[in-house]
C-alpha cells in the first residue's frame, strides 16, 4: 500500500507532514537558483523527524572542482545532507534516455531531427528506470545493523547507461528503432540560446545548460560504470531497448 502524500517545498508545513513517521527518504529537487535552501529546510524537518537515511539523485562529476553552475548546485545539496548526520547515499546520474522524449520529442516528431550544441562529445545516456531500481533496492534495504545491510550508507554512486555515445551514434540508433532517418543537427551556441528562451527558460537555466554541452562537447562526460548491473543484478537499459519501449511517443 502506498500512502499519497501533497507537499509543496516551499511551504513548510507540508514538508514536517511529508516526513512525519518515515524512516527513508529519496530526495529529488528541482532545478531552481534556491535549490541549496530547498534541501536545507526539507533535511532539517527530516533531522527532526528522525529520519535514518536519504537517497539523494544527484549529478556526475558533482566534486569536480572548480566544476560548472550544475554540479556545484548538487555539491551543495549534498553538503547539506553530510553534515546533518543523516546517513546518506547519492545517486550521481549522467544524462537521461528520457530527455530524448520531454525536450527533443517534438522536434523528433514533427521535423526528425534534434538539435543539440554538443559537437562530436559523447554522453553514456541512462534510463531513469534503472535509477529508479537502484534507488529502490537501497531504500528497501533492511537496515538491522548488519554490514551487508549498511552497505550503502554515505556512500556516492555514479550511475550511467554501459556505453558512451555521440549523439549522432544516437540519431542513427533512433533512425533504426523509429524506421525513418532522424537527424542530429549541430547548432552554435547562440542558436541554442535563442531556442530556448523562445521555450520560456529563464536566463539562468540556459547559462547552466550552455556550460553543460560545452563540457559534453570538449569530451569530459563519455565515463562510463557499472553501478546499476552491481546493485540490480541486471545490465543496464540500452538506448536501443528505451527507443523500443518508448516508440509511440516518437510517433
Amino acid at each position: 500500500m502506498v500512502d499519497i502524500v501533497d507537499m509543496d517545498y516551499n511551504k513548510r508545513e507540508t514538508i514536517i507532514n511529508a516526513v512525519n513517521g518515515i524512516d527513508k527518504l529519496f530526495l529529488l529537487t528541482l532545478p531552481r537558483p534556491d535549490m541549496s535552501e530547498i534541501t536545507s529546510s526539507l533535511i532539517n524537518e527530516a533531522k527532526k523527524n528522525n529520519v535514518e537515511h536519504v537517497v539523494k539523485l544527484s549529478v556526475l562529476d558533482a566534486e569536480a572542482e572548480p566544476g560548472i553552475m550544475i554540479t556545484r548546485m548538487h555539491r551543495q545539496e549534498e553538503k547539506i545532507i553530510e553534515e546533518s548526520g543523516i546517513p546518506y547515499t547519492f545517486l550521481r546520474s549522467g544524462a537521461f534516455m528520457q530527455n530524448f522524449i520531454n525536450f527533443f520529442g517534438q522536434t523528433i516528431k514533427t521535423q526528425n531531427a534534434f538539435y543539440l550544441p554538443v559537437g562530436d562529445g559523447k554522453v553514456s545516456l541512462v534510463d531513469v528506470r534503472d535509477i529508479a531500481s537502484v534507488a529502490t533496492k537501497i531504500l528497501l534495504a533492511k537496515n538491522n545493523g548488519t554490514k551487508n545491510n549498511q552497505q550503502h550508507e554515505n556512500k556516492k554512486y555514479g550511475i550511467t547507461g554501459n556505453k558512451a555515445l555521440s549523439y549522432s551514434q544516437v540519431a542513427e540508433i533512433l533512425s533504426n528503432v523509429l524506421g525513418r532517418r532522424i537527424a542530429y543537427v549541430n547548432v552554435t551556441d547562440e542558436d541554442a540560446r535563442n531556442a530556448m528562451k523562445k521555450m520560456g527558460i529563464e536566463d539562468w537555466l540556459i547559462d547552466a545548460l550552455l556550460e553543460l554541452y560545452s563540457v559534453i562537447r570538449s569530451g569530459y562526460a563519455s565515463q562510463s560504470t557499472t553501478v546499476v548491473e552491481q546493485i540490480t543484478g541486471r545490465k543496464p537499459i540500452s538506448l536501443e531497448q528505451f527507443a523500443r519501449d518508448y516508440v509511440s511517443f516518437f510517433n
